[in-house]
């Protein structure tokens, strides 16, 4: 795999100023992807171009890496995910980690659309991940299974934590001095792309999780591997509430997404600066 992601990050690097590398990179989920508009952008590359790299047929994704300032700090940018449900399996869902690390960057800032399991939340809410709860790797679904290669990582790596505590308070300072609320919770990841039903509902709610979508952890799983720390943000764009009679749907989730994009761009460069 090594040699893979050297070739993709040597195909990304040609089109960049030389010596110039990023030091965070940052995965925009659905809805989200108007960061990376923000970027003073070095290099626009679709994932089409860049060997390695399969690519998103979600709505809401645009499939591109970019690569530039933001904020007066290098990053690396993914202008939309790919998924686990899309039929890639998880080694393609995160080779794009991998190459982040190989470009330079030492952090990864993951963000996503879910679903609000807690009652207090409501749709619009930003929600610190604090920790996540890995179904699709209790199915027997891990970035990490196979042989291990102990140049990008241990065989067995820590997960606790997963997400930074340092990097958590400075989102939330970053947070309060942009006047943008943020929740702090526990992600649960499902496979998709269904919706959950309610009975599913409850028992997330029980095990502890405060909001519920598919994404997300492989990513960290990965980038934890490979010694990156992490910051994971969830935009609450419905509320997964067992006894609602409301049916979710990616329109929905979208709009409330378009809705919440003033207050995450605020949020989002407060903390890049604030990181850089």
């Amino acid at each position: 795999m090594q040699s893979n992601i050297q070739h993709s990050s040597k195909t990304i690097q040609v089109k960049l100023p030389p010596g110039w590398q990023p030091s965070i990179g940052i995965i925009l989920g659905s809805g989200l992807g108007a960061l990376a508009d923000e970027v003073d952008a070095h290099a626009s590359i679709s994932y089409k171009d860049i060997p390695g790299f399969a690519q998103s047929s979600v709505e809401g994704h645009a499939g591109r890496l970019v690569l530039g300032t933001l904020e007066g700090v290098n990053v690396v940018v993914m202008q939309g995910r790919l998924h686990y449900y899309e039929g890639f399996d998880l080694h393609q869902v995160t080779f794009p980690v991998r190459v982040m690390k190989e470009l330079g960057a030492h952090t990864l800032i993951v963000t996503n659309a879910a679903g609000g399991l807690n009652p207090d939340f409501e749709a619009g809410d930003l929600m610190v991940i604090e920790d996540h709860i890995n179904l699709l790797g209790w199915g027997g679904h891990n970035p990490l299974m196979g042989l291990n290669d102990p140049a990008l990582g241990p065989r067995f790596p820590a997960m606790n934590p997963a997400y930074d505590p340092d990097l958590i308070r400075i989102a939330e300072k970053a947070g309060a001095e942009c006047n943008v609320p943020l929740r702090r919770g526990v992600y649960i990841l499902v496979a998709g792309p269904n919706y959950e039903t309610r009975a599913e509902l409850r028992l997330l709610r029980q095990w502890g999780a405060d909001a519920v979508g598919m994404s997300t952890v492989h990513e960290t799983l990965v980038a934890r591997h490979g010694g990156m720390k992490v910051l994971g943000i969830s935009n609450i764009t419905n509320m997964a509430l067992a006894d609602s009679d409301e049916p979710v749907n990616h329109e929905e989730v979208l709009a409330v997404a378009e809705e919440s994009r003033p207050r995450f761009l605020r949020l989002a460069k407060a903390i890049v600066k604030a990181i850089g």
